[in-house]
């Protein structure tokens, strides 16, 4: 590697913006620390949906928070350029801070479909679905709203989310302070991990969806999962 910088006029910008903790960002930090100075980190997060082209002719861009003692916006020769267009916002010089950020967001977003899921799957059991949407509708509008929304949408991903729930935990754990036996995210990637791998749900793509397209699929699918899987077990 060292051989190879040698062919550098400058140094090289490494952009992590994967659902990582804050440890496993300090983590990559001390790995290049100790493999070259000509590395620069630039610890990161994605915020939001996909970008799309919306009918204004505009685009949607999700937000994209970095941090770090090095800003993408000063990488020659085209730093500033790339961090506008990606939509690119550095909040402090602490590695960790960024993806901190994205681990917080994403407990309260996909914590609380996983907890939809729960919810869903046993009413259906329960054969009181249709009267839970009634009484959230009718007590609480907008948590109908979200659920059904991140019931659906979760399907194709699910199988990515076991690992993200385990790195929210370890987020609360050591930047929390946290204890293990507190943390309600192992638990929740074990939901994940039902839907990806115990459910017809796991075999959606994003680009070919035929099941779980409305909440109540959701729930009779993982019903169905559930029922299966305890037949396994008796």
């Amino acid at each position: 590697m060292q051989a190879d910088f040698k062919k550098r006029s400058g140094p090289l910008y490494f952009l992590d913006l994967n659902a990582i903790s804050p440890r496993s960002a300090r983590e990559i930090e001390d790995v290049f620390a100790t493999t070259s100075s000509e590395i620069r980190l630039i610890d990161g997060g994605i915020i939001g949906s996909p970008p799309k082209l919306q009918e204004s002719g505009s685009w949607y861009r999700p937000s994209v928070p970095v941090s770090g003692p090095y800003r993408l916006d000063q990488a020659q020769p085209s730093g500033e350029h790339l961090a506008s267009l990606l939509h690119v916002k550095h909040i402090n010089d602490t590695i960790g801070a960024a993806t901190g950020l994205k681990m917080c967001f994403a407990s309260l977003s996909k914590g609380f479909t996983a907890l939809a899921i729960q919810s869903f799957t046993s009413a259906q059991s329960l054969g009181v679905l249709p009267e839970l949407k009634e009484h959230l509708l009718a007590y609480n509008p907008p948590a109908v709203t979200i659920a059904e929304k991140g019931l659906v949408s979760m399907c194709p991903k699910a199988y990515r989310w076991v690992r993200e729930m385990e790195e929210i935990a370890a987020t609360f754990e050591a930047d929390g302070g946290f204890n293990p036996d507190e943390s309600t995210f192992r638990s929740i990637a074990r939901v994940y991990e039902l839907v990806a791998d115990g459910t017809e749900l796991g075999k959606e793509t994003t680009e070919n969806r035929t099941r779980g397209k409305t909440a109540e699929d959701v729930a009779l699918l993982m019903g169905e999962g559930i029922a299966r899987r305890k037949e396994k077990t008796e």
